[in-house]
């Protein structure tokens, strides 16, 4: 039943992921390269190809002194916060600002609502008894954070901010720094439930 799991997560999150490359070199409006770089910038982008690696490494057992990151028992909690992360906040914030249709929406839903749903339940089947730190999971809070110092930095110099809650040039450096606390307050507040969750579902020694 593992298995299946990381299989279906493997081929759904590559398929997402690469099916979202096409669409948006099709659609481009700026040249290949910058194209590229944009598609890096954002954050559900990044999450869905860490959750494709992830399963891609338990299929084929990859090398783990080389993949290190995708073999440490804080990885699938870790992973599985940012993920839902990317679902609530296109549910709540996201959704209602465009419609897809035909491909588009596909590759919609399973980056933000397929795939988040999927590495959670794997999660809470699989690995949530995993015993794990609070100082362990809190270092992985320097993903988002390297993160938003890099959108940040780049939309200064670049204007293109790929989120609109993050978008600096209207919204002012309070009103974003403000939606910036708010992602990471859902982070943590998120992270310390999953976190709880698992210490409850470990057997008590």
């Amino acid at each position: 039943m593992r298995r299946n799991f990381e299989i279906v997560g493997m081929c759904a999150a590559w398929f997402a992921v690469l099916a979202q490359l096409y669409l948006m070199l099709q659609n481009r409006e700026t040249g290949v390269a910058e194209s590229l770089v944009r598609f890096v910038s954002y954050f559900t982008i990044l999450t869905n190809t860490l959750v494709a690696l992830f399963f891609t490494t338990r299929i084929f057992a990859a090398d783990q002194k080389r993949l290190t990151l995708f073999h440490k028992k804080t990885t699938p909690m870790a992973l599985t916060v940012f993920i839902v992360v990317v679902g609530l906040v296109y549910q709540l914030v996201l959704r209602d600002i465009w419609n897809p249709t035909g491909l588009q929406m596909v590759v919609d839903e399973l980056l933000h609502t397929i795939i988040p749903a999927l590495m959670y339940v794997y999660w809470l089947l699989f690995c949530a008894r995993t015993a794990i730190s609070w100082k362990q999971l809190s270092k992985w809070l320097l993903y988002p954070l390297g993160y938003f110092v890099f959108v940040m930095v780049r939309g200064h110099f670049s204007g293109f901010y790929p989120y609109p809650f993050f978008n600096v040039t209207k919204l002012g450096w309070g009103t974003t720094v403000l939606n910036v606390g708010l992602v990471f307050l859902l982070m943590g507040v998120i992270m310390a439930a999953l976190f709880f969750l698992s210490k409850l579902l470990r057997p008590k020694q």
